[in-house]
């Protein structure tokens, strides 16, 4: 392909050579690439452009004031946006059906439940975000919930190219702020809460909501549908970034107008609800626990529902999705009795969002085995504690992904916010001492890395990650 065809301005005179490939990282500049040089959390991509040069880049997507030798300098004061913009030309071809979901908590869970529900309709449908990308036949990591914009399109387009039709991602604030989900059409755009998260990159709760509110006002398409969960104090902005772009509007939830949430009873293995479609009143049998389960499911419901799915048959096909990997999955039962779920609840609310789930199910203790990331927005650690000392019953203070930090700090953070937690910082250790405590008619909860696969520990060129995960090692332990 010419560079020609994947600019806006016309190629400079004879200067319109054959592309290859694209590449944000110079490492990986081969001959015939573009190579996007913009500013990053640690780097600086501009000083990078005379060895992506020297390696072959053909063009630079850089600002104007950039230097370029050597190499077509494609200026733009927004080189990410116009970087984005050219690698969707370069991959084209895209599943014809995509939807996008954004949101604090439950982006993982929507995705996947979205894709089932396809599936369930007869479609050959995708997932990509925290797990990776799903499929049918399969799962593969991409290492990131919103990978960069040349992983992302490139894993689109051979999504579509291996037959898939319909897919659904994850579109995270880092990928919107850092135009990571630009390029392909996406038909329906799902918000699903917000709460405090990421402030260490975002600065404020209005600059994180603004990032996510990108989803709507730029990146879903014009004719697109929002699909809003209702019951959160962020909606309004949302329906009204909604409106404003002229997208049709789906609201979803107890107060919603297009999927209304009548009643919800906890079940021993799930919920009943009672759901209202216009003049359809379904009852449905949702296999899942929580009443952040019922979110995701009625967020997914209006996603498919938006790009075409029949109505009654969708909210009949709610009764047969399967849990999501690491969302509060019922690892194993202990030898006296107690299940032990494993959730990936990593942030105030979605703490608070797992124990009430599980609250109705106990009929003795709730017992929660948790900690806070290191290098991560240090705020939320109180607030953590705080929450966790009101809703469980005991609490075990623990590592989780420590990174950079001292991670006793980390725990005495959480901890000053929850007098008479029990500290543990040994993670294995800290999950078999819930487990030895825990009687029959206790539940234990364990936040916090949900189907992560390993514990990082150091930072920078001391980064380990050691091999880790709660599930397993809930078994080991009940065992």
């Amino acid at each position: 392909m010419r560079l020609a065809a994947l600019i806006d301005s016309p190629a400079p005179l004879n200067a319109d050579p054959v592309v290859t490939g694209l590449a944000i990282d110079h490492r990986k500049v081969a001959p015939g690439t573009i190579f996007g040089a913009f500013a990053g959390a640690k780097f600086n991509g501009e000083d990078f452009i005379r060895a992506a040069v020297e390696a072959g880049a053909v063009a630079v997507v850089a600002r104007p004031e950039a230097r370029v030798e050597g190499a077509v300098h494609i200026a733009d004061a927004n080189p990410r946006r116009a970087f984005a913009q050219i690698a969707a030309r370069f991959f084209r071809r895209f599943p014809a059906t995509c939807v996008a979901v954004t949101g604090t908590n439950g982006k993982t869970s929507t995705v996947e439940m979205t894709r089932q529900l396809w599936r369930m309709a007869g479609f050959n449908a995708a997932s990509v975000g925290t797990l990776g990308i799903t499929t049918s036949n399969e799962r593969a990591s991409t290492g990131h919930t919103t990978p960069d914009i040349v992983t992302f399109l490139s894993n689109m387009s051979g999504l579509a190219a291996e037959g898939v039709t319909h897919a659904a991602f994850e579109a995270s604030s880092h990928g919107l702020d850092q135009y990571r989900t630009e390029g392909l059409p996406v038909k329906a755009a799902a918000f699903t809460n917000l709460s405090h998260d990421h402030l260490d990159y975002h600065g404020t709760m209005e600059a994180y909501l603004a990032a996510k509110l990108r989803l709507f006002s730029e990146v879903l398409e014009a004719s697109g549908t929002a699909v809003v969960w209702t019951d959160d104090a962020y909606s309004k902005r949302v329906v009204d970034a909604a409106r404003a772009r002229g997208a049709a509007l789906m609201t979803v939830g107890a107060e919603g107008d297009a999927l209304r949430l009548m009643s919800r009873e906890p079940t021993q293995l799930g919920q009943s609800l009672v759901i209202a479609a216009g003049d359809l009143t379904q009852k449905v049998s949702l296999p899942l626990i929580g009443a952040y389960q019922v979110a995701n499911a009625l967020v997914a419901a209006g996603l498919v529902i938006a790009t075409g799915g029949d109505t009654q048959r969708t909210l009949a096909n709610l009764a047969r999705l399967q849990p999501v990997r690491g969302r509060l999955e019922r690892a194993t039962i202990t030898r006296a009795g107690a299940p032990v779920y494993v959730d990936y609840a990593h942030t105030p609310d979605a703490i608070e969002a797992a124990l009430d789930a599980l609250r109705p199910h106990a009929r003795g203790r709730l017992i929660l085995v948790f900690g806070a990331g290191g290098d991560r927005d240090k705020d939320k650690r109180p607030e953590m504690g705080r929450i966790a000392a009101r809703k469980a019953d005991l609490l075990i203070i623990t590592d989780d992904n420590p990174r950079g930090e001292d991670p006793a700090l980390i725990r005495a953070a959480i901890a000053k916010a929850a007098p008479g937690a029990e500290v543990i910082g040994d993670r294995r250790a800290a999950i078999s001492a819930a487990i030895a405590q825990a009687g029959a008619d206790d539940i234990i909860c364990i936040a916090g890395k949900g189907h992560e696969q390993g514990q990082i520990v150091g930072a920078g060129a001391d980064m380990r990650v050691i091999p880790f995960d709660d599930v397993d090692v809930a078994r080991e332990a009940a065992a």
